[in-house]
């Protein structure tokens, strides 16, 4: 496995990272030792990242973490993160939070679930609109001069709203969506986060799966898959979308790979400084997308999977329009 290293001062990470979303239902139900067995499976692997948060399954997700790496705690870097929170207990996570009162509560609670006494990358989960970032940055800066943190990140944020906050604490990562099918971090997050030395971390890199290829229709969905609701995933957006992946498939096939590799291989010849985060439950995907760090695609495999998913050729929407953190996004 080949390792990346997070921001100028941040931690030394695998190339590939192992989103834990699914892990806790989002694309259909999977059982918690299922999900354990996936997580020590990618440990094997030589993954090292682990990406969770405390609204992940209310919760559950870092309780599952914290089964799968017990008694393996200096072999992980745990990226958690907080200020998100639901309106009634037990609810969905729609309320942002950024408040230093609830950053601290929701702090204490991660610790606890996942059973240690640092975290070593805590992200700011969305910047609430009521609370200056430098003051919810200032927060978790305090809470790292105790030793509770490590590093500090943020999510889904804009340029300017990262230099705000790196002018009050170093942020050793941005997490955004990046991938082949969604590239708006490029004309200016990914160009800000390089000048400040802050590392990306991209989630969704496989599109919610849709670039490993395997979907023929949005029918194969589970009633409760969380895409089923999605612009991309739906009607003539998915005919347009799987045309261009069919483009792509001509490439993955001259190399001998699967179109998932081939998407996070495109990823990672972006720049030493990003990290993808698959979020695989399968193990045979998880064999899969780490073997992406062993494929090095050249300069014109390269250009032709840029023009392909150039700029106003994916067809739909990056969130369903009922989203409910979108004002989160008016930043990011």
């Amino acid at each position: 496995m080949e390792i990346r290293k997070l921001g100028v001062g941040g931690p030394a990470v695998s190339a590939i990272g192992l989103g834990c979303l699914g892990l806790s239902g989002g694309y259909g139900a999977i059982g918690a030792d299922e999900a354990v067995t996936a997580i020590r499976h990618a440990l094997g692997r030589g993954v090292t990242m682990l990406d969770t948060a405390d609204f992940y399954g209310g919760g559950e997700n870092e309780r599952l973490v914290a089964r799968a790496i017990a008694g393996r705690r200096d072999e992980v870097v745990i990226a958690t993160r907080g200020g998100v929170r639901a309106k009634t207990p037990g609810g969905p996570p729609v309320v942002l939070d950024g408040s230093p009162g609830y950053l601290r509560q929701a702090l204490e609670a991660s610790l606890r679930r996942l059973g240690v006494d640092t975290i070593d990358l805590y992200y700011l989960g969305r910047v609430d609109p009521q609370v200056p970032v430098e003051e919810s940055v200032g927060a978790l800066g305090e809470f790292a001069a105790e030793g509770k943190i490590r590093h500090l990140g943020l999510s889904e944020v804009s340029a300017h709203t990262l230099a705000r906050a790196h002018a009050v604490h170093p942020i050793a990562a941005v997490e955004s969506e990046y991938s082949l099918w969604e590239r708006h971090v490029e004309s200016e997050i990914l160009p800000a986060a390089r000048e400040l030395g802050t590392g990306l971390v991209a989630h969704s890199p496989l599109g919610k799966g849709f670039l490993a290829g395997l979907l023929s229709s949005a029918d194969q969905l589970g009633e409760t898959d969380h895409r089923r609701n999605h612009p991309r995933f739906q009607g003539e957006n998915f005919r347009d979308n799987r045309a261009l992946l069919s483009e792509a498939a001509k490439i993955a096939a001259g190399l001998g790979i699967t179109l998932g590799r081939l998407a996070l291989a495109w990823l990672l010849s972006r720049g030493d400084d990003i990290v993808p985060i698959p979020g695989s439950r399968r193990i045979t995907h998880i064999d899969d997308n780490t073997a992406a760090v062993r494929t090095r695609l050249t300069p014109s495999q390269i250009l032709a999977l840029d023009e392909i998913f150039a700029a106003g050729r994916v067809s739909g929407d990056r969130h369903p329009a009922h989203r409910k953190l979108a004002g989160a996004d008016r930043d990011g």
